[in-house]
């Protein structure tokens, strides 16, 4: 049965590759002797013996003679070798993405200008869509979080752990990700802690009672806008524009005035108990009692009773005293 060729994925020809795996087998033999087991020309084995002595698995030992090198070093050195070309190939792929995009988004508006803006209809479509934004951005991804939410691309709900492991997954690839969050990101329980976490891990994050709209812009050169209130299953596709650069400048002045959603960590012996700097934070970022009670798994009388205490063990008597005076302790 005739031998498989595989090391043509090192740059050994066929013809090559059957010439080196007789010598392996029968060390010593001399270029005539090559070539008339093989049934070939004398001066085609000549030719083959020099390149796979040029690729480092065969040395010479005299004229018309070689042996080959032990194929551990000599083919270990080459899959390396093709390993590290490839990898530097790829890389210079990479950097031209931007670049191509870039003519086929000018090539579009070139010849029908409605291209700078896609509509994408329906929730698969719009799915997709998230999900290869969340694969293909490489630098930058800029965010206002509101609901509505459009849930995963395999139907299920988002939960905060599967928040926490796609933005992990960005930040492990060196995304730096910039959310502006609003009091609707915190309906669902828990995540406020989730984003805390967060931002303690990479994520750069920011506070404000009203966003205008939900939006993503990945890299500066792709924007996800919905275009209905209340509703995330029909959305505008934005290519490098100045109506995407409008936005990105937009972003960056509510960016501006948003509110970090965790400052400097107060000292030791000044640090709150942890479910009262919860509920600090839970309280300035705009809830209502009856939301609090939610994030902390309490009634609303419960939650209302925490807040309370919390404003009393700060030596205040309104709620926003307690804000005042736990941010004046580096608590928020």
């Amino acid at each position: 049965m005739e031998e498989q060729r595989v090391l043509g994925g090192v740059g050994v020809e066929e013809f090559d590759e059957r010439v080196y795996r007789l010598l392996l087998r029968q060390p010593g033999r001399r270029t005539a002797e090559l070539a008339a087991a093989l049934g070939v020309t004398s001066s085609r084995v000549r030719l083959a013996l020099r390149r796979l002595a040029e690729a480092g698995l065969l040395r010479r030992t005299g004229p018309g003679g070689y042996e080959p090198v032990s194929p551990e070093a000599a083919l270990g050195w080459l899959v390396d070798r093709r390993r590290l070309e490839v990898e530097a190939s790829l890389a210079r792929v990479r950097t031209t993405v931007g670049d191509f995009a870039q003519l086929y988004h000018s090539g579009r508006m070139w010849a029908e200008p409605a291209g700078v803006v896609e509509i994408l209809s329906g929730e698969d479509a719009v799915k997709r869509q998230m999900t290869e934004l969340a694969r293909s951005v490489t630098t930058e991804l800029l965010c206002f979080d509101s609901p509505p939410y459009l849930g995963r691309p395999d139907s299920s709900h988002d939960t905060n752990e599967s928040e926490l492991e796609d933005t992990r997954e960005l930040l492990a690839r060196g995304v730096d990700i910039r959310v502006v969050y609003c009091p609707g990101s915190l309906d669902r329980p828990g995540r406020m802690e989730t984003l805390l976490r967060l931002a303690e891990e990479g994520e750069r994050s920011r506070f404000l009672p009203r966003l205008p709209f939900k939006l993503r812009i990945a890299d500066r050169r792709i924007g996800l806008l919905p275009l209905v209130d209340g509703v995330y299953d029909n959305i505008a596709l934005l290519h490098p524009s100045r109506l995407l650069d409008a936005l990105i400048e937009l972003f960056d002045v509510y960016w501006e005035r948003g509110q970090p959603l965790t400052g400097d960590s107060p000292p030791a012996d000044d640090r709150p108990a942890e479910e009262d700097l919860l509920v600090l934070r839970l309280l300035n970022s705009g809830l209502k009692d009856e939301a609090i009670g939610r994030h902390l798994g309490v009634s609303t009388r419960t939650a209302t009773r925490k807040i309370a205490a919390v404003v009393e063990r700060l030596g205040v008597t309104t709620r926003f005293q307690a804000g005042v005076e736990a941010a004046a302790r580096s608590w928020l």
